[in-house]
């Protein structure tokens, strides 16, 4: 089956937008997924001059990257910062992106807010409109307290929205919901619209991310169970290495040249 491939440009934190569109361009890939993580990657954000934010939109056309979604994480618990998701939604279509992406909470930042699975709910059906006027797909990742699958089933069916789909973060699932993942992938696979394929070593609890192909998930077999339930959703690659991080940029370069030809090598057509 036929799935976009995108690659995420969290996977440059610490390191500059060109750099990343540099990186992703070189290894072969033709979609990015773009970062607009308060507080942790903002290669884009809402509050960038217009001057910036189209140099940028120049700069991926020129290296035939196309932005199919944003990342832009904010803690939907909290009414109050449902202003800065319309900011990021508005910034994804001006990227002409499909998808947004975010977590239930904030992600890489302590949440002041927590909710019920209905007031969530009732807090995302209220930016429906937005998501209808700017054409985009909104995809809850499992993260933190909302770490599996069956999580974020149950709040896309509360929404009850074609625009309103889970992102499946592969590695996620691991670290923060210590889930079998077949067993967790198969159950949310009907409301999965947009994926973060990731990989997984070490101890559950491990901060370690590497290039796909280099931890302990077994890709081929999510693959199989996408087929089977005719699931052609996007796939972003994110790599987010140890808790030392990456030693330098060329470490990130080869990871991800590594993970495109891990995916090309299990038949994918990147």
């Amino acid at each position: 089956m036929k799935h976009i491939i995108a690659l995420n440009s969290n996977t440059y934190h610490g390191y500059s937008l060109s750099e990343a569109i540099a990186g992703i361009k070189k290894a072969g890939f033709k979609y990015i997924e773009l970062t607009a993580t308060k507080g942790w990657t903002e290669h884009v954000f809402p509050t960038m001059s217009f001057n910036k934010l189209y140099k940028i939109k120049d700069q991926l056309k020129a290296a035939d990257l196309t932005p199919i979604s944003l990342s832009g994480h904010t803690n939907l618990m909290d009414k109050e910062r449902l202003q800065d998701f319309i900011a990021n939604i508005r910034l994804a279509a001006f990227f002409e992106s499909k998808y947004i992406i975010s977590s239930i909470g904030e992600a890489h930042l302590t949440d002041k807010a927590e909710a019920s699975d209905q007031k969530v709910a009732k807090h995302i059906r209220e930016l429906l409109p937005y998501l209808e006027k700017h054409d985009l797909i909104l995809g809850l990742e499992n993260h933190g307290k909302h770490a599996t699958g069956i999580d974020l089933k149950s709040i896309v069916e509360l929404v009850d929205s074609k625009r309103v789909v889970i992102n499946y973060d592969t590695a996620n699932a691991i670290f923060y919901g210590n889930v079998d993942l077949e067993v967790d992938f198969k159950e949310a696979v009907g409301k999965i619209g947009h994926l973060h394929i990731k990989d997984k070593a070490g101890k559950q609890n491990e901060w370690n991310f590497p290039a796909l192909g280099k931890g302990d998930i077994d890709f081929t077999m999510l693959l199989k169970i996408l087929e089977q339930n005719e699931n052609s959703a996007p796939l972003s690659i994110e790599i987010e290495f140890t808790e030392e991080g990456p030693e330098n940029l060329a470490e990130i370069n080869q990871a991800v040249i590594d993970s495109y030809n891990y995916l090309k090598s299990i038949g994918v057509n990147v």
